[in-house]
């Protein structure tokens, strides 16, 4: 199983997003961890390469099993982490070699061209508390056949 990881900032009501030219859809910024690398160096790493910036004291937001499916048939499956940070170092490249970086409202996730698992990723975590974990289906395409979410909240005992 793959192993990816995005980072989101969310800084001044703004998010930092990736648009991808082959669907001119939006992610945020991530790829896959290197061998022996945990979920946080990872995202750092990725986030650090693509915006030339680095995220200050990202966090864990949400752990997703993603599927892509012909009929019954699993055709491939990666384990997908989500990181937020509330700011960064440094001024993000205008555009790399994954497409052009853009700041978008936090309320654009909710209409902006992308795969619709990323759009229930994305919004929970820049607007909802605690961690979300889920499993999303899709074709080939990217058309979403199915998904499940669960969310938790850290709670101390008194």
């Amino acid at each position: 199983m793959q192993r990816i990881v995005n980072l989101l900032v969310i800084k001044d009501g703004k998010v930092l997003l990736l648009k991808k030219p082959r669907r001119n859809w939006y992610v945020a910024p991530g790829g896959k961890t290197d061998h022996g690398e945990s979920v946080f160096e990872a995202g750092i790493r990725e986030f650090t390469e693509e915006t030339g910036t680095t995220p200050v004291n990202p966090h864990i937001k949400g752990l997703y099993t993603m599927l892509i499916k012909d009929g019954e048939t699993v055709i491939s499956e990666w384990l997908l982490s989500t990181l937020v940070a509330f700011d960064l170092d440094g001024v993000p490249y205008k555009e790399n070699h994954e497409g052009v970086l853009e700041w978008h409202p936090v309320e654009a996730l909710q209409t902006l061209p992308m795969a619709e698992g990323d759009r229930m990723n994305l919004v929970f975590a820049a607007t909802q508390p605690g961690i979300q974990y889920g499993t999303f289906t899709y074709t080939e395409d990217f058309e979403l056949l199915d998904h499940r979410l669960q969310t938790s909240q850290e709670v101390h005992p008194s």
